[in-house]
């Protein structure tokens, strides 16, 4: 039997450092929109100061999974907490979806008698909330496309600065011609948005979370690359599933003859699957002699041979 950790380094310190800095960001332009909200009785900034701080919850809740995925392995949890970053996300994908049905009723609801709201502050307000928003946005999204935790943390960012954006032209028709429903209207939009733009984080991260083969990997691939492999007669037990962010596990069972050199064979194939599938920690356990009577498309492991 043989392992391999792969090669790659992870930086989960900057990681953790970035989404303290985020996080603290958000928290002090929460409390901004919130004052500005109570001094000019704006229902809107109050309401978005609101969102803003399920936003922050969920940030921070990325933030404390950076850094649980930096503590060590334990007796208990051998794989360290890793996981945390593919639990993060799917709670912050479950608290996005609420955000945004709430924030959709609350716009239907205002459809039939929208408040009157003093525009200039909400401009000004807002606009400060796209800027900050984008510039956190712009902090998180490196490797976001492949780590979920990074990408639900992003999701919230860009979110929140087209929440600002409808506030700044729902403010500025307001101002312009006194549209009040431009305030509903606007709020419905970002809510229906958010939803669909959700929807495929909350499916990832909850497949993540139940080990499912990550969308970059074609498990029909792996078995064939592992099947052409030399010697190898037989593919059995075969799993793929993500650890935590950029960090993917594979086991399997591969039957080879008795008088090959099997240590430099499993040296060879780990680094082979991490060079060409992001494998960074592949188990291969080698079964000496024939097939065994295994299917050789089997994933679902056997418990007894």
């Amino acid at each position: 039997m043989g392992h391999s950790h792969g090669s790659h380094a992870h930086a989960h310190g900057s990681a953790t450092r970035t989404f303290a800095l985020v996080t603290l960001i958000n928290l002090a332009y929460t409390a901004l929109e919130a004052g500005y909200g109570f001094h000019t009785n704006s229902l809107a900034l109050l309401s978005d100061a609101l969102h803003n701080l399920g936003d922050v919850l969920g940030l921070g809740l990325a933030w404390a999974a950076a850094a649980l995925a930096r503590r060590p392995p334990t007796g208990n949890h051998t794989y360290g907490w890793r996981r945390a970053t593919l639990l993060s996300p799917l709670a912050n994908s479950i608290l996005l979806m609420v955000f945004s049905g709430a924030l959709g009723w609350e716009a239907v609801r205002r459809f039939s008698a929208p408040p009157q709201i003093p525009a200039t502050p909400v401009i000004v307000v807002a606009a400060i909330g796209i800027a900050i928003n984008l510039g956190a946005a712009w902090l998180v999204k490196d490797g976001h496309a492949h780590d979920l935790n990074k990408r639900g943390a992003f999701l919230h960012l860009v979110a929140d600065a087209a929440v600002s954006l409808a506030a700044v032209v729902a403010g500025l028709g307001m101002l312009a011609f006194g549209w009040a429903w431009l305030d509903p209207a606007t709020a419905l939009l970002i809510g229906i948005v958010i939803a669909i733009g959700t929807f495929g984080l909350l499916r990832d991260s909850f497949n993540a979370a139940m080990d499912a083969v990550p969308n970059s990997i074609d498990q029909a691939e792996v078995h064939a690359f592992l099947a052409g492999q030399p010697g190898v007669q037989a593919v059995h037990h075969l799993h793929i599933w993500p650890l935590g962010a950029g960090e993917i596990a594979l086991t399997a069972h591969l039957v080879r003859a008795e008088n090959e050199d099997h240590d430099l064979f499993i040296d060879t194939t780990v680094h082979a699957l991490d060079d060409r599938f992001g494998i960074n920690h592949a188990t291969l356990q080698i079964e000496r002699g024939s097939q065994c009577g295994h299917d050789l498309h089997d994933a679902a492991p056997h418990h007894s041979h």
